[in-house]
């Protein structure tokens, strides 16, 4: 650790730990409704546990976000964050909305948006929030003593994803308006702008586990921005198929989606070939792993899986099925959720002072949930293609089609159990490397 308030961001990532675990008690929840095991239906109904389920997995992705934006930008700007007071009341408001939000679910005060459904007043309180942390980060980044590639393209990540949040807070009376401006916020979100956080951490990251040569690392970013941009932002079309738009958008949708892949390709690229030009010495293994990780299986679930089931030709059938949730799941854990625990791993050894890098429990944590997450996807995705041919090709009863793929749910749950065990391990050493101190200052221990 260089700079003092760099210990804010463990703060972040204990709650988005904890978020992570909630999550994944509501997916068991779900897991077991579909196997027939629904004793807590009339406390926790299958639409209350889905929303919550997939909603806190955006809060705690953005306060893993946050985190890593905390710890990144002082280093980067050479400086400490400015106000760092304020940064802990920001903690403060964004786990009293995540709060919020899920108490308001269970109390059926939600809106009816799916993946925003999020109660519209609480929207202000998230504006302000993130406003106080962009305000936060960007005078901190800009009254530094150097302004990087990789902090501006991590920082411009957080910014879009900040203005794209707007779009989902205007009230349409008609369905379809209604439907394209939310994709504005889902889709540019997680194919968009997300991926230049995910490029910033990695960037970030490769720097400092590979000792690669800055200049040659950041000139990757320019590529994968570029890439974001071209394919992200009209590939949302592949959300506006069936929704009562122009059927333009089947062409614009179908040609850009099959581009999508490429940004994430040239990720798992940059990491792998920055990883061959290093030094390969660096003590904190399991960083490298999570890291490499992050950029490989990233490619596989949000880029080749994405694109396999969003051609217009594909996606007659398999839109709102289990495909799509072969697809999310591994993309979402890819892309997102191991560039988080990347850069906690990264961190928490300078936070704390102690060299505690490649253990047992880390190794497990990593190789348990990634097998986990493997195999779930393969079950969601042979679940998902079982239920495309039975109701959509044969056109059996939906209800019939749910119990015919119970079996898969029953495999999945022992997956899930995988994941969930790996999940453990890794936050028995989050919590083990104990709190941030003071001592760890100047150490060196990059």
């Amino acid at each position: 650790m260089k700079y003092k308030t760099q210990k804010i961001a463990y703060y972040f990532w204990a709650l988005s730990i904890l978020l992570l675990v909630l999550q994944i008690t509501y997916g068991f929840i779900m897991g077991f409704a579909r196997i027939g095991m629904e004793g807590l239906h009339e406390i926790i109904p299958f639409n209350t546990a889905r929303a919550t389920h997939t909603n806190l997995l955006v809060v705690w992705l953005l306060s893993g976000f946050m985190g890593a934006a905390y710890y990144i930008i002082p280093e980067e700007a050479q400086r400490d964050l400015v106000k760092p007071k304020l940064a802990f009341l920001q903690l403060i408001s964004l786990a009293l909305v995540g709060v919020t939000a899920i108490v308001g679910y269970h109390l059926n005060w939600w809106e009816g948006r799916k993946f925003l459904e999020i109660p519209r007043p609480l929207d202000w309180l998230v504006v302000v929030n993130v406003l106080l942390f962009l305000g936060l980060i960007l005078v901190t980044l800009f009254t530094g003593k150097r302004k990087t590639t990789t902090a501006l393209v991590l920082s411009m990540g957080l910014f879009f994803a900040a203005l794209l949040y707007l779009p989902g807070m205007i009230q349409f009376d008609s369905q379809t308006m209604d439907s394209f401006f939310r994709w504005w916020v889902v889709h540019l979100w997680v194919e968009g702008v997300w991926e230049l956080i995910m490029g910033g951490i990695l960037s970030f990251l490769l720097i400092k586990l590979t000792g690669v040569d800055r200049e040659v690392i950041e000139k990757w970013l320019y590529v994968i921005v570029g890439l974001t941009f071209l394919s992200g932002i009209l590939g949302t079309g592949h959300h506006y198929y069936y929704i009562g738009v122009n059927k333009i958008w089947l062409i614009i949708g179908g040609i850009f989606s099959m581009l999508e892949p490429l940004a994430f390709m040239a990720m798992a690229l940059f990491a792998v070939n920055m990883y061959r030009k290093g030094e390969k010495n660096h003590p904190n293994k399991i960083a490298l792993y999570w890291t490499l990780g992050a950029a490989i299986i990233s490619f596989i679930g949000a880029g080749l899986l994405g694109m396999a089931h969003t051609l217009p030709q594909v996606n007659l059938y398999t839109h709102g099925t289990l495909v799509t949730a072969m697809h999310g799941h591994l993309a979402f854990w890819g892309a997102y959720g191991m560039i988080v625990l990347a850069i906690m791993s990264y961190a928490l050894p300078n936070l704390t002072g102690r060299k505690r890098y490649d253990t047992s429990g880390s190794r497990l944590a990593y190789w348990l949930s990634n097998i986990g997450m493997l195999g779930m996807t393969l079950a969601f995705g042979v679940a998902g293609v079982a239920q495309v041919y039975l109701e959509r090709r044969y056109g059996m009863d939906f209800m019939d089609v749910q119990n015919e793929i119970k079996v898969h749910f029953a495999v999945l749950i022992i997956l899930a159990t995988l994941f969930a065990t790996g999940i453990t391990f890794y936050v028995i050493e989050f919590f083990k490397y104990g709190l941030p101190n003071d001592e760890a200052l100047d150490m060196n221990l990059d």
